[in-house]
């Protein structure tokens, strides 16, 4: 079929409608306050062999381009014939989902007609899955938690009893999970009914002819772009990283390979896989690192498979970007997040006005669980977040998740779901990297236990070591860190505090972008007057610009 712009315009629209409906539907029935409030979830649209087509607005970067895998590997244990409408298809498992066992993956098959013509899928992060609660702690995967291989949740629109037996019976809050199960029901059934109301409306009886125009049209893009922003060669760059202990730092890198109309990223010579939930599985690694080379080289063009058509991402077996099983992965965002800065390192030289400067990333999260003042159990998480790396014209952002867009959880969800009492959340000043463009400044959050029982706590932070690096003459970012009652301690192991325990969480700050010396004058008076910055710090900046170098190319 031939698609006249405007017509393709006005579809292409209404198919992100139809998915942003759902991830409404999705945080709308949430139970849980890592969907309701963080954002942690995505919600997308795929074709009838399992390619994403369209994505939710709000989507986080790493389950947009995990889905499509996960979909395919759905349709490998349940073929395409043996699906039936009301079927849901689900899984956990990291190699073959999003890379740990708190996120779920969840897939409707959408039947028009009774012919197949797309999928649903959602991904979303649980407040329990069993086992030790989310920490870099446990040393192998059957530590973390159950476990659910592909399965039809639900068969033809019945709910498959025995495996939510299964699943109550192994989770510390089983309502709340099971919940959150049932609110991407919801959101694959808005999702179904939309877009089949869309294809009645435009006679539309199979998507294959207009998801083949956007794919093509979206490849182009990201080709062309190759082309005329790059010049093919080698380009190299490394990201250092807290790791698992003083002894075990972690090393990324990342070599670039950029051809005429594709590009290759390996991860040769990287940190082989560690003891410690730091481990990242081959498709989180892909999706972290094409989402990099997107953000530099194409941002406006919408996701769908067109645009990762041209860029492959390879890692050595048995590093800590492509673990052998049953390596342990529930904290690994602390080395995945950090993959769009070493793509960015290593392309700097070609778009030096295009890259950001290293974030704050990972971020940061409490884990928690134990009894609150009425005997009751509970478990879950909240996110708060460091600086963004400033731009070569735009100072970074305060307290803001990146390349994750994970959103702080208000104070008073935190303080009416757990037995704590936050009793200070306060941006960090001076801990934005100095630079012509300063880099986003983090936070300090205080948290009481006021639970008469004893806890068990786990964190997801880093940068405690080593800060993001400034570029172009600019100044790194803060380091982050973690106090108990005053007193600076390791993030990366699981611990019992006891009642009145006061945890301050220090999030690092973002690097800076250019010489410190060229900082506006008044942009400078206002970061003093704002408070980012004290007027000590504001002149020292200026006489000490880092000097670090940037990457090479081969």
């Amino acid at each position: 079929m031939d698609y006249d712009p405007i017509t393709l315009q006005v579809l292409w629209s209404r198919l992100i409608s139809v998915v942003d409906e759902a991830a409404a539907a999705l945080v709308r029935t949430s139970f849980s306050t890592v969907l309701r409030e963080s954002n942690d979830f995505a919600c997308v649209l795929l074709d009838a062999q399992g390619n994403a087509l369209a994505q939710s607005s709000i989507s986080i970067p790493s389950f947009i381009r995990t889905l499509p895998r996960t979909v395919k590997h759905f349709m490998r244990y349940f073929p395409p014939e043996t699906l039936r409408p009301g079927d849901v298809l689900l899984t956990n498992d990291p190699w073959l989902g999003t890379g740990h066992l708190p996120d779920i993956s969840i897939s409707k098959p959408i039947f028009r007609n009774g012919k197949l013509v797309a999928f649903s899928g959602s991904s979303g992060h649980l407040p329990d899955i069993g086992g030790k609660i989310r920490s870099p702690d446990p040393r192998e995967l059957f530590e973390e938690g159950l476990r659910i291989m592909p399965c039809k949740m639900m068969e033809q629109g019945k709910l498959n009893e025995f495996l939510f037996f299964m699943i109550r019976n192994n989770v510390r809050v089983p309502d709340m999970v099971v919940g959150d199960f049932m609110a991407h029901v919801a959101a694959a059934n808005t999702l179904e009914s939309r877009l089949l109301a869309l294809m009645d409306e435009y006679s539309i009886e199979d998507l294959t002819p207009l998801a083949q125009e956007i794919y093509q049209r979206s490849q182009r893009v990201m080709e062309e772009s190759i082309q005329q922003k790059l010049r093919p060669g080698v380009y190299r760059h490394e990201v250092h990283a807290d790791g698992a202990s003083e002894e075990e730092p972690i090393i990324i890198r990342c070599a670039v390979t950029v051809g005429e109309k594709n590009i290759a990223i390996d991860f040769d010579g990287t940190t082989p896989q560690v003891s410690k939930a730091l481990n990242v599985v081959p498709t989180y690694t892909y999706a972290y690192t094409a989402y990099g080379i997107k953000c530099l080289l194409c941002p406006d063009i919408p996701n769908n498979e067109g645009v990762f058509v041209p860029v492959e991402v390879t890692a050595p077996e048995g590093s800590i970007l492509n673990p052998r099983f049953p390596a342990s992965v529930g904290a690994r965002a602390l080395t995945g997040h950090l993959l769009p800065e070493a793509v960015m390192g290593a392309l700097a030289p070609l778009l030096p006005e295009a890259v950001l400067a290293p974030s704050s990333s990972p971020m940061w999260g409490m884990n928690l669980t134990g009894f609150n003042k009425n005997n009751q159990k509970f478990a879950g998480l909240f996110f708060l977040n460091g600086g963004m790396g400033a731009g070569a014209h735009h100072d970074g952002n305060h307290a803001t998740s990146f390349p994750s867009n994970l959103s702080n959880t208000p104070v008073e969800v935190m303080e009416n779901l757990f037995p704590i009492r936050i009793e200070q959340k306060a941006i960090r000043p001076d801990t934005g990297g100095a630079g012509k463009f300063r880099g986003g400044c983090g936070q300090r959050v205080d948290v009481r236990l006021v639970s008469p029982y004893p806890m068990t706590v786990g964190f997801m932070a880093d940068r405690t070591k080593y800060p993001g690096a400034g570029l172009q003459g600019a100044q790194p970012g803060a380091r982050g860190s973690l106090l108990i009652n005053g007193k600076e301690i390791s993030p990366k192991d699981q611990l019992r505090a006891e009642p009145g325990t006061l945890f301050t969480l220090n999030t690092p700050g973002g690097a800076g972008f250019g010489d410190p010396a060229e900082r506006d004058a008044a942009l400078a008076e206002r970061d003093v007057r704002e408070g980012y910055v004290t007027p000590g710090r504001a002149k020292e900046a200026h006489r000490a610009p880092s000097r670090r170098k940037g990457p090479q190319s081969q």
